[in-house]
């Protein structure tokens, strides 16, 4: 099932419905997700673990589910949540003339995916925070569960969402140093980036990666490409000019004369990503940007749970 396509086409503008629509979306389809037994009420309820006291069961949700939940109270409710987002020209491939929930680049996805979790952490009373970067640390919030730190941070989401004049260079490794040196109490990090980098070698980049593991966060990578193009390198056979967005290298080419080659190149840097993570223990989700929300929400369960 794509969520996208139970949600109308709206400009990203009111992103606090969307990601609300997002959410519900997610939840009302769950029973079909390996999830199956969670509902609306997910957000304040966790799974009942073996040798607990039962005195805390809702009967009720049992009695719907099938499944044993305990009721969560709001001082269980007291995870931080750190969300970082890539904001380079290459996070606004592919072009799109107006944003909407069918029809996204890679910073819209980030924007309402990190929206959509915000709508789940402010269910559950859980501090979130925000830092934006490119070619410099452009927004910083430490984390905080108020309805004011909620709204001033979805109205800067829709400002990125919306920019049109992005940074061209990505400094990951540099801020994410900094981003790390920021925070100092044990968080839940997210990363949404699509790991196009103009300045560093990519030992670098998994340095700074390793940094964001101190004072014990768990990180998870969402990895964010649009896999038709840029992992199939799916294009027509028309010649074409393609056209770094970060330093305006130009080449032009017919596609099929290097599909193989190029798809050999990026299959090697994947994993090459993935082996990294693993060796940090930084978890790698790989996010198609034309497909639904539902691997960034799974995942988020998954961690939250371990965390």
């Amino acid at each position: 099932m794509n969520l996208k396509d139970n949600l109308n086409a709206q400009p990203l503008l009111n992103l606090e419905l969307l990601a609300k629509q997002v959410v519900e979306g997610f939840i009302s389809g769950i029973h079909k997700s390996p999830f199956h037994g969670f509902s609306a009420e997910f957000a304040e309820h966790k799974i009942y673990n073996k040798g607990e006291s039962t005195k805390h069961i809702d009967w009720k949700l049992f009695a719907k589910t099938d499944k044993l939940y305990t009721k969560r109270y709001e001082e269980e409710t007291n995870l931080r949540c750190h969300m970082i987002l890539d904001n380079s020209a290459s996070m606004y491939y592919p072009e799109v003339k107006k944003l909407d929930v069918n029809n996204l680049n890679k910073i819209g996805f980030g924007v309402l995916a990190i929206a959509g979790l915000m709508n789940i952490l402010k269910k559950q009373r859980d501090a979130v925070g925000l830092s934006i970067y490119s070619d410099a640390y452009n927004f910083y919030s430490s984390e905080k569960s108020s309805e004011r730190h909620h709204q001033m941070l979805l109205a800067k989401l829709s400002e990125v969402a919306t920019d049109t004049n992005p940074a061209k260079k990505t400094e990951t490794y540099t801020y994410l140093h900094q981003i790390a040196e920021k925070m100092h109490k044990r968080s839940l990090v997210f990363l949404f980036t699509d790991m196009f980098q103009t300045a560093e070698e990519d030992e670098k980049l998994f340095d700074a990666l390793q940094h964001l593991k101190y004072n014990k966060h768990e990180v998870v990578l969402f990895h964010l490409l649009d896999k038709e193009k840029e992992l199939f390198f799916n294009f027509d056979d028309a010649p074409k000019r393609f056209v770094d967005v970060e330093t305006n290298q130009q080449i032009d080419l017919y596609a099929d004369n290097v599909k193989e080659a190029y798809q050999k190149e990026l299959t090697s840097y994947l994993s090459d990503i993935k082996l990294k993570c693993a060796q940090y223990k930084i978890k790698y989700v790989a996010v198609d940007v034309a497909q639904n929300f539902a691997s960034v929400f799974n995942t988020y369960m998954v961690e939250r749970q371990k965390f």
